[in-house]
Parts: structure tokens; C-alpha cells; sequence
């Protein structure tokens, strides 16, 4: 740890700290110790632990989006591929999850205020997850891509959580099933009545 300059080393032990233990629970005292250095060789570096977890945040944001554009990247004219690889993304994270958490998921329990610049940075990241997932399900040829996009979220996310509370077993094998329904668009809703059953409205 020690090779490297003691800005790298605080950044990478605060942010694998954060990872490991979430960011109410790191105090800069432990960044410090995991660092090799003291207090004060943190706060001479940033000005507060908030600094350092909105970098983590952001970085953390970073590296998922660039592993969608790596997807991206290896399937250029393949949107069925990358909408594949993408839950694949998602099943191979399945197992540090479940030790973890979601980082996205932990963040939001530990800050409670909706308006608070890490719950609406996550929100904006989310936000644009969908929208990306919505353009890929419409070039896939998806009949109803907002539909689609819905499903694939739901399901992905709640893979982590189920991986995370570990309610669920053998979840790989459900998302595969799944996602296949989603893609061939055989899934039905449970909730779909049929027409001619549904009461006639009186006026």
C-alpha cells in the first residue's frame, strides 16, 4: 500500500471500505488506519469523508456504465446480445451481492432524505439505466419496449435484493427463464382478465 502516493491510498482504502462495510459505518479515522496514515493525512487530501463518498459514487456509477459500454462495444449491431450479456452482467455479480449488497441499494438505506445529492445522483443513474434499457429493447424489436424495460429492471434488481436477503434459491436459473420469456415475449401477466368477463359498467 505504502508504493503508492498517499492520495491513491486513501481513495482506494475509503472506497473499499465503502464497499465492504457501506458509508455511514467508515469513519475517517478507519479510512486513515486502512491507508497507512493518519487523520490528518486524510483531511489534507479532502476536506471531509463526504467528499470521499461522493467520489466513491460516483466512481461506482462510472465503472457500471462502463461495463455497459464494453457490452455495447462487443455487440454493436446486436441489441438481442446486449440485452443477454446484460443479464449475464448481473448473474456473475450475483454472488459478491449477496456478501455486500447492492451498493445503489445500501446507499439509499442509509441516507433517508429523497433530496439528498446521493440519493438524486443514484436516482439520475437509475433513471438513465432505464431509458438505455428502453432503447435497446425498441431496436431488439420488442413490441412494447417500455414494457420490456420495466420487466428486465424488475427482474434485475430484484435478483440482488433476493441474492442480497437470500430468499430465493437457485436464482440463476430463474433469471435465465425469465428473460427468455421477456425476449420471446411469451410472458403473460397474472393480472390480465379477459375481456368478456369483465363486469359490464352500469350507467
Amino acid at each position: 500500500m505504502k508504493r503508492l502516493p498517499l492520495r491513491q491510498r486513501i481513495i482506494e482504502a475509503a472506497f473499499r471500505l465503502f464497499d465492504e462495510r457501506g458509508i455511514q459505518h467508515v469513519s475517517v479515522d478507519a479510512i486513515a488506519v486502512a491507508a497507512e496514515t493518519t487523520k490528518m493525512g486524510v483531511y489534507r487530501h479532502f476536506s471531509s469523508k463526504d467528499v470521499l463518498v461522493d467520489d466513491w459514487l460516483t466512481a461506482t456509477i462510472a465503472k457500471y456504465r462502463g461495463d455497459l459500454d464494453e457490452i455495447e462495444n462487443r455487440h454493436p449491431d446486436d441489441p438481442r446480445a446486449q440485452l443477454r450479456e446484460w443479464v449475464n452482467h448481473v448473474l456473475e455479480g450475483l454472488p459478491a451481492i449477496s456478501h455486500r449488497g447492492c451498493p445503489f441499494v445500501n446507499t439509499i438505506a442509509e441516507v433517508p432524505d429523497p433530496e439528498h445529492p446521493l440519493r438524486q445522483k443514484i436516482r439520475h443513474h437509475k433513471l438513465d439505466q432505464v431509458e438505455r434499457l428502453k432503447a435497446l429493447c425498441s431496436k431488439a424489436g420488442l413490441s412494447d419496449p417500455n414494457t420490456a424495460a420495466a420487466q428486465i429492471t424488475f427482474m434485475l434488481e430484484g435478483a440482488q435484493v433476493s441474492a442480497q436477503n437470500g430468499s430465493l434459491s437457485a436464482i440463476e436459473e430463474s433469471l435465465a427463464t425469465l428473460a427468455h420469456e421477456i425476449f420471446s415475449e411469451r410472458r403473460q401477466s397474472p393480472f390480465a382478465v379477459e375481456r368478456d368477463r369483465c363486469p359490464q359498467s352500469v350507467d
